[in-house]
């Protein structure tokens, strides 16, 4: 564990190239763009906490860090940013060579300041005036067949009791009309309704819950992230409206059980041959409405839990008929998905809402058909939002993942708020933009780059929500000035400084700061150097964000085609070969696995949407944009162990050929964690042999690739679907999908006894290479 660490180390920055080319031209001849991955709260034993505020150059405000310039005599830094010389305060007298403060340690390029510290009253009390409590408001559909209702409303009940006492809970129930569910009365439940059929404005929606304009002034937020002192005490909001729809945990947990208790399936009657009303769209506005009304600036969570698609009202993805299909990908290309454009207009303002707000929404969706998460996928990634997709909410893929996002202790998501992250580069660097979830604050300066991908034009970006694992990819140019810059020779390095503001779980503000250095190179010179600081695995995971990103935003984008161009013109710069002669090509092995990543990208769920509908792929694209480069990795290639007799676990190549009817495979893809058995262990097994006393050693055979396979779905986030299969069983799709097709129906060579071939027309990995090799060394 500790070895897949290292690769991100303290700063969890990873970057395509960690050398850098000087000129903007000889970055493009690069072909993979500069870009950096950052998990900004990564989680790090050494990271120093700090219970003083930072030191800011006073010219470009960037932070003191280890790579500044220290005069001990006259009591100076100068910032390698801009180069300003600024003096240290009187409190820093006492600074000397053998007396530094921690940020100038060689070792802490990442360190966090607490800036609770300074107003902190008491640090025990998580309610004590200074840090706001956090805010959960589940939001419920009813539109469910009672069995699944129960099963949600016991995810529910467990959730609520799993809650910090002083967290405050609201309540919102939906189905053809939204019910505001007023948590303050445990004797009389009291409920508000909205109908779903039209959209309704904010002051609407404060109007009809009693919350006009008098009642937002008292809970109005007294700066940044932190409404005023005295809108929370003792863990509950000052302003008695308020109070009604969101209560501490521990005052509202007999309620709410009793609620849920009551609560019954949508009663409103559903003509034969029509699909549910519901009004999934209504439901959230009035959500984010409430919490707007009582708690802007604060850390709050909108918590949806839909079970189908919406139907009524904005937001609607299909008409009540059944006999209209839910819109599929083939109708997204053609434009003949008649709600599609609307329903993501309105869910574009809602997220502009949220953001504004500072609230999350984080979206469960349940359902054997599609719920609408293509549509709703901006307002979950542009406020940081957590998304797990599963069949039914009884499966334990929603059930483990609903319950870990309120564990505490090792489990913790270390969900955290109210996120801002800013981006200082040296002034060769321009900043094009970042894909993940966060949304661009419209920070203009100089480093911002004509060029944008994702959310760009700017160097400050909003992140409502943000955990432990969050990660988002920046995308750099090289400014154009070509070695123009006098600084040019005499400064080698390049600078980059991360800074992310926070609220963390327990609603205390801090401020991580992490500063790298690159270095430049003369790539015109030699590509030597380049080459060695190649990472291949960060490069593979930027470039299939990058890829579906096009998808998305590019009409008539051919994913595949892109791919191979790109790295047909990577293997030509970077190999060694004679021209034209195809078995000369090698690769370094900085390079030598890049071009198989990119063989399972051409087939993955990211770019082949063939046999996946809107909502799966929108659900897997969120996921690849937001986890760490470790992750993303696993996305595109999946990890494949063999279990033998003879020997434990050990990794076997992706490749069809690694089926034996003698073998256990254990495939992790990510989404889906697969044991195979293969054809003479399933009738071993079937036979029952592992309970003879005999075959022990059978039995731990079996044991074994159960055990990984449930320590892989126990540390990861959502809980990813568990499939156990035999060979030439129904499920045994889940590992072949994968497997690299060595040996198809078509193979002119023998399949070697107790192998499986794969029915397919996709080329095989060999053939892959052997095109590339053949299209690379032309002339």
């Amino acid at each position: 564990m500790a070895g897949e660490m290292d690769a991100e180390g303290i700063d969890g920055v990873r970057m395509s190239w960690n050398v850098w080319p000087r000129s903007k031209v000889e970055a493009s001849k690069c072909v993979i763009p500069i870009a950096a991955s950052i998990s900004p709260i990564w989680h790090h034993k050494d990271i120093p906490n700090l219970p003083y505020l930072p030191l800011r150059c006073k010219s470009c405000s960037c932070i003191l860090n280890p790579y500044c310039r220290v005069d001990f005599t006259v009591k100076i830094w100068i910032c390698p940013f801009c180069f300003q010389r600024n003096q240290f305060p009187p409190h820093y007298s006492s600074i000397s060579e053998q007396n530094v403060p921690a940020e100038l340690y060689p070792q802490y390029t990442t360190v966090e300041y607490n800036l609770q510290q300074q107003f902190q009253q008491n640090p025990n009390d998580p309610a004590s005036g200074s840090a706001p409590p956090p805010v959960f408001l589940f939001v419920l559909d009813t539109c469910l067949i009672e069995e699944e209702l129960d099963f949600v409303k016991s995810a529910l009940k467990r959730a609520i009791g799993l809650l910090p006492e002083h967290a405050l809970v609201g309540f919102v129930s939906f189905g053809t009309q939204v019910q505001v569910h007023e948590l303050g009365f445990a004797d009389l439940s009291k409920v508000y309704v909205f109908r779903g059929t039209k959209e309704i404005t904010k002051e609407q929606i404060l109007d009809q819950l009693g919350l006009s304009l008098s009642a937002q002034r008292g809970a109005a937020p007294g700066g940044p992230g932190f409404p005023q002192r005295g809108a929370v005490g003792n863990g509950v909001v000052a302003n008695a409206s308020v109070s009604r729809f969101l209560l501490p945990a521990a005052d509202c947990e007999y309620t709410l059980n009793s609620v849920l208790d009551e609560l019954q399936p949508d009663q409103w009657p559903v003509q034969p041959g029509h699909r549910a009303a519901r009004c999934t769209g209504v439901a959230l506005s009035v959500a984010a409405g409430l919490l707007g009304a009582c708690l802007p600036g604060t850390g709050a969570r909108i918590i949806a839990l839909v079970g189908g698609p919406c139907t009524e009202g904005p937001g609607t993805i299909v008409s009540k008929e059944l006999s209209e299909p839910v819109r599929s990908h083939k109708d997204l290309d053609k434009d003949a998905a008649p709600h599609f454009r609307k329903a993501v207009k309105f869910y574009e303002n809602l997220a502009k809402q949220l953001v504004t707000q500072g609230h999350v929404l984080d979206l469960y969706a349940s359902a054997l058909d599609q719920v609408g998460v293509a549509e709703m996928k901006v307002a979950v990634e542009r406020t940081g939002g957590l998304v797990v997709l599963a069949e039914s909410f009884g499966h334990s893929v929603f059930k483990d993942s609903f319950k870990r996002m309120f564990e505490e202790g090792e489990q913790s998501l270390g969900l955290s708020f109210n996120g801002n992250l800013e981006i200082s580069c040296s002034k060769e660097i321009k900043i094009q933009g970042i894909i993940g979830p966060c949304t661009s604050l419209e920070k203009k300066g100089p480093a911002v780059s004509d060029t944008v991908i994702g959310q760009g034009n700017t160097t400050s970006w909003k992140i409502c929500g943000l955990d432990k694992t969050t990660c988002f990819t920046v995308f750099f140019d090289v400014s154009p000035t070509d070695r123009s810059n006098p600084q040019g020779t005499a400064n080698p390095q390049l600078y980059l400084q991360f800074l992310t503001s926070y609220q963390n779980p327990e609603g205390q503000l801090r401020l991580r700061v992490t500063t790298v250095t690159r270095k430049w190179v003369d790539s015109a010179v030699s590509t030597e150097e380049l080459v060695e600081g190649f990472d291949q695995e960060a490069a593979a995971v930027i470039m299939a964000r990058l890829t579906s990103l096009k998808m998305e935003m590019e009409e008539e984008f051919d994913a595949t085609r892109w791919i191979d161009r790109s790295l047909i013109r990577l293997c030509s710069r970077f190999g060694d070969y004679r021209k034209d002669d195809p078995t000369s090509f090698t690769l370094n092995p900085s390079f030598s696995i890049f071009p198989q990543f990119m063989f399972n990208l051409r087939r993955s769920q990211f770019v082949q949407v063939f046999n996946n509908s809107p909502d799966e792929t929108a659900y897997f694209r969120m996921l690849l944009n937001r986890e760490c480069i470790k992750n993303s990795v696993v996305m595109i290639q999946p990890s494949l162990l063999s279990y033998s007799f003879n020997m434990g676990a050990t990794p076997a190549l992706l490749d069809v050929s690694s089926i034996a009817a003698d073998r256990i495979l254990l495939l992790d893809a990510y989404f889906s964690v697969v044991v195979f058995h293969g054809m003479t262990i399933a009738q071993w097994r079937n036979s029952g042999y592992h309970h003879q006393q005999e075959h022990q050693a059978f039995a731990q055979l079996l044991q074994a690739p159960q055990e990984e396979a449930q320590y892989i779905v126990h540390e990861r986030y959502p809980v990813p679907r568990l499939v156990v299969c035999d060979q030439h069983g129904s499920q045994a799709r889940f590992l072949l999908a994968r497997l690299n097709p060595s040996a198809t129906y078509n193979s002119q060579h023998d399949v070697a006894a107790g192998s499986d071939v794969i029915f397919t027309d996709d080329v095989s990995l060999q053939v892959f290479f052997e095109h590339l090799q053949r299209l690379a060394v032309q002339s």
